[in-house]
């Protein structure tokens, strides 16, 4: 076997792996309450935040995102849509990337949509890839404090927190969001 067998076997491994459903997918309470929780955790972060998270139309949250590899590496998490308190549709994000990396990570996505056409495009197409569509900005949790009315301009503002393990980068272009349909 050469070095170039074993590469494509690592990266057709690793590609199966990012974009295949789990064995075993959480069921709407489960996403709910864990939803609700990570939003309590965003809005909790810093005053610019839940300024931010209060003027949003609708909030996708993705409250527990899991993210590993070995050169080939590969994300899945299960969030739910959040508008005016109730959940309005699950939804499911999954990426693969190939590159100098190894280890292993968990965090939290909050896209916060601002616009009612980002929304629309949201649930006309049952999800997008992130990259195509609506406009996205992508926020650490510092910089939203510093972020008012007026300087918002993107249709969606998407906020990573709670990282847990050692992976570098988080990465969210050409991340693929599908709706989902949890079992209850």
């Amino acid at each position: 076997m050469t070095r170039r067998d074993i590469v494509t076997s690592l990266l057709a491994m690793g590609t199966a792996a990012a974009f295949a459903e789990p064995a075993e997918a959480a069921g709407r309470s489960v996403i709910d309450y864990d939803s609700r929780v990570a939003l309590q955790r965003l809005r909790a972060l810093d005053p610019g935040t839940r300024a931010l998270a209060a003027r949003a139309i609708a909030i996708l949250m993705f409250p527990n995102i899991i993210k590993g590899g070995f050169i080939v590496a590969g994300q899945y998490g299960e969030g739910a849509l959040m508008q005016h308190g109730k959940t309005t549709g699950y939804f499911s994000i999954a990426a693969g990337s190939l590159g100098l990396q190894a280890g292993g990570e968990a965090f939290s996505y909050a896209l916060l949509f601002f616009r009612r056409s980002a929304l629309d495009y949201l649930n006309r197409n049952n999800g997008w890839t992130i990259g195509t569509g609506p406009n996205i900005v992508v926020l650490d949790t510092g910089g939203a404090a510093s972020v008012t009315n007026l300087t918002v301009t993107q249709d969606v503002v998407a906020i990573p927190f709670g990282l847990k393990g050692l992976m570098a980068g988080i990465n969210l272009e050409g991340s693929k969001i599908t709706r989902i349909t949890p079992e209850a």
